[in-house]
């Protein structure tokens, strides 16, 4: 009896309202009702059986209803699988790379004082040979990020390493000083595109060992640097500058060879509508992890397309403050950390006899033999305060997780202005190489906070791109320093000095504007999903 009295009713799948199977719209029953179904109220008329069969056909159980499909995105998917054997080798590959660029940096603060001597070249000479560099690296960013949104992650790594690798190279043989500005100019334009390789990294990572894990990485940029050092220590007495440019491009060729192995972005694939090769990296990464993959269909993000490639897509509402502030702080942090390895070789070479130097003499010299170039001590001195990034990593690693993002690149900038500023005072070698081991460890950090800040706030769509700008606007602050740290510190140390005091101010005013946070927030796909996360 009471099933007769349910049959008459049946609930939409899409509402909570109630329908009479009979067609009557009053749905209200009483107690009255079962006798009327059961055909046991006296005096009432008994529905026919067809008339029951017909309604219990128009019924439809609640467990036809098709359940919702599970479904779970790239980054879903990442998270999931956490980090583990895919992630160590991606990142020892990664590093590599970093380190190979590192290298063909740090060789700019030995090539020119070297150069200097050998080819009597005057100052301005001298930094525009490591402008030409940044030059390249600037008119080559935009590029690399478009080359990088349109075709790739992996392609883009493997083209702009080979293309540093046969410049380089090709620079060892260089004749004179023309030669050498058009060779370290295309040496610099493929540089241009190494940032990429924290783009194509963090987007493997999972959400919460993501900042973590692109700091550290930065260790391979500071083993780098210093493998730099020690073998110019090494090369430089005997072989001469031309053996160490060789040298120094030798890791690009090998990583190159290594990229076989690298998989391309599983969130480019998904952008460009590649599902099923998306699907098999992931499968890859959760093989290679020994995780089970989530269960459901790997789906885009909520969000409407948008066009790849775009510069004027920084500029929507979401982005336009970000994207100012970001352009600010990276053009600061490549001047002030360039500036620094130019400026420790430069004070140490200083002719007033008060910053590192015991006696005066003349920067420019009639006399061959009156030349001053590195000496081992130099080298040394120079090795102390590149192993200054450790330390900033480690302190720029457990910063960014504690205090976020935006508080830590302001607290390094300031940090690193205190210290820049201490150089202004008349001191010994040792104090001076303390001094500066303290504003490179700071600065370096905040640069690395710079890059794990970055692809955190753009889009998937437009994330390659942003970087890619960003490195641009870095560029423009690298091409200058060289005529600060190089140029103006002859003339003034303390007005080149005290520049780099200032511009960190500026740019911690800028950090600390920042409208977004992203510590502990997902890397987005789409412009349009930015609205829901700034805080």
């Amino acid at each position: 009896m009471a099933a007769a009295m349910f049959t008459r009713l049946t609930k939409f799948g899409k509402g909570d309202e109630y329908e009479d199977l009979d067609g009557d719209d009053n749905v209200e029953m009483d107690i009255t009702d079962m006798y009327r179904s059961a055909g046991k109220m006296p005096g009432a008329k008994t529905k026919s059986q067809n008339d029951v069969n017909r309604a219990v056909q128009r019924q439809k159980p609640l467990d036809t209803i098709p359940p919702v499909e599970e479904t779970f995105t790239v980054q879903e998917c990442i998270d999931q699988i956490g980090f583990g054997k895919f992630q160590i080798k991606l990142s020892i590959l990664t590093g590599f790379a970093w380190m190979a660029d590192a290298m063909e940096m740090m060789i700019l603060a030995i090539l020119s004082p070297a150069l200097h001597c050998e080819w009597r070249l005057d100052g301005w000479q001298e930094a525009f040979i490591t402008t030409v560099v940044f030059c390249g690296m600037m008119c080559s960013s935009s590029f690399w990020g478009s080359i990088c949104d349109k075709y790739g992650r992996k392609t883009e790594l493997i083209l702009c390493s080979v293309i540093t690798c046969y410049f380089g190279i090709l620079s060892s043989f260089a004749p004179n000083f023309i030669w050498m500005l058009i060779l370290r100019g295309l040496v610099g334009f493929g540089i241009g595109g190494a940032p990429q390789s924290v783009t194509l990294y963090a987007e493997f990572l999972p959400s919460k060992s993501r900042a973590t894990c692109v700091t550290l990485i930065e260790i391979f940029w500071a083993i780098g640097a210093c493998f730099e050092v020690l073998l110019a220590l090494l090369v430089m007495p005997t072989l001469g500058w031309s053996y160490l440019l060789g040298f120094s491009a030798l890791p690009l060729l090998i990583f190159s060879l290594f990229c076989v192995w690298l998989p391309e972005s599983a969130r480019y694939d998904m952008t460009r509508g590649c599902y099923d090769k998306a699907l098999q990296t992931l499968e890859r990464i959760a093989k290679d992890n020994g995780k089970p993959m989530p269960l459901g269909k790997l789906v885009e993000p909520q969000g409407h397309a948008i066009k790849r490639g775009r510069v004027k897509d920084l500029f929507i509402p979401e982005l336009k403050i970000t994207t100012i502030l970001l352009w600010i702080i990276w053009l600061v942090c490549a001047f002030s950390y360039y500036g620094i390895v130019l400026l420790t070789t430069a004070m140490f070479e200083n002719p007033d006899g008060c910053h590192g130097t015991d006696v005066k003499f003349n920067p420019n010299p009639t006399c061959f033999l009156e030349c001053k170039s590195l000496t081992t001590k130099d080298y040394i001195d120079l090795t102390w305060t590149t192993f200054a990034e450790f330390p900033g990593l480690f302190i720029t690693a457990y910063l960014l997780n504690k205090i976020g993002r935006k508080y830590t690149m302001v607290l390094e900038f300031i940090i690193f202005t205190l210290f820049v500023m201490l150089v202004n005072i008349c001191m010994t070698r040792a104090v001076l190489t303390f001094f500066l081991f303290v504003a490179r460890a700071f600065i370096s950090g905040a640069f690395q906070g710079a890059y794990v800040y970055t692809p955190e706030v753009y889009p998937t769509s437009m994330r390659a791109l942003g970087l890619g700008t960003c490195s641009g606007m870095a560029r423009i602050g690298a091409i200058v320093t060289p005529f600060v740290a190089q140029v103006l510190l002859k003339e003034s140390a303390y007005a080149a000095v005290s520049i780099y005091g200032v511009m960190c101010l500026i740019a911690s005013a800028a950090a600390f504007l920042l409208p977004i946070e992203t510590k502990g927030r997902d890397m987005k796909d789409s412009g349009h999903e930015e609205t829901k996360s700034k805080k």
